[in-house]
């Protein structure tokens, strides 16, 4: 079995390409989704946060998002600190999905950040999706209701992409030039061959 990484910036379309690649078959485990279940329902995420954070991590026992986030987005050692709790647990629930799965010729892992963290030693190749910024920008703005210098924010807390372009195996294009379901047939026909 191969695990395939998909990963690019916010606004790229990883969701998109993920969803072509389930059209065929192939098990998609979006690690941004899993993270965030994991963070509101694995008892020892939780204990760990409140433990690190305070009480004030969690509210009505869910994860509160706005509050964590203005804690590490302000200091970078709670950052690393946060992702040493959520990114083991993360790493063996992918590794359960792989299991599971085992019988296939191919698996894809969604993630936002792939080559800023460990996640990139848990796929065996990764395929960057790339857009350009204006597309990325329009995207998000209509998608989240976000202004665009919401949007830069974020996109500036991304590794930049012409980083990534030198990293990625393949690169798949979603700049309405390309055709997204071809590209995406074709790499899936290279993969399982």
């Amino acid at each position: 079995m191969l695990k395939l990484g998909i990963t690019g910036g916010i606004g790229s379309g990883k969701t998109l390409v993920c969803s072509l690649f389930a059209q065929f078959g192939v098990p998609i485990y979006n690690a941004d989704e899993r993270a965030k279940w994991l963070v509101n329902n694995h008892p020892k995420i939780k204990a760990d946060i409140i433990t690190h954070f305070g009480e004030s991590a969690f509210q009505n026992n869910t994860y509160n998002r706005a509050f964590m986030a203005s804690v590490v987005f302000k200091d970078k050692e709670k950052l690393y600190a946060l992702n040493d709790i959520i990114h083991p647990i993360v790493f063996a629930d992918w590794k359960s999905f792989c299991d599971e799965n085992s019988s296939v010729p191919l698996v894809i892992k969604e993630a936002a950040i792939m080559f800023e963290t460990e996640s990139k030693n848990t796929v065996d190749e990764i395929a960057l999706v790339y857009s350009p910024l204006n597309l990325r920008l329009q995207r998000v703005m209509e998608r989240d209701n976000l202004s665009e210098q919401e949007v830069m924010q974020k996109i500036n807390n991304q590794m930049p992409e012409d980083e990534k372009l030198k990293l990625a195996k393949y690169i798949i294009y979603n700049d309405e030039q390309h055709s997204l379901i071809e590209q995406v047939l074709h790499l899936h026909k290279k993969i399982v061959k």
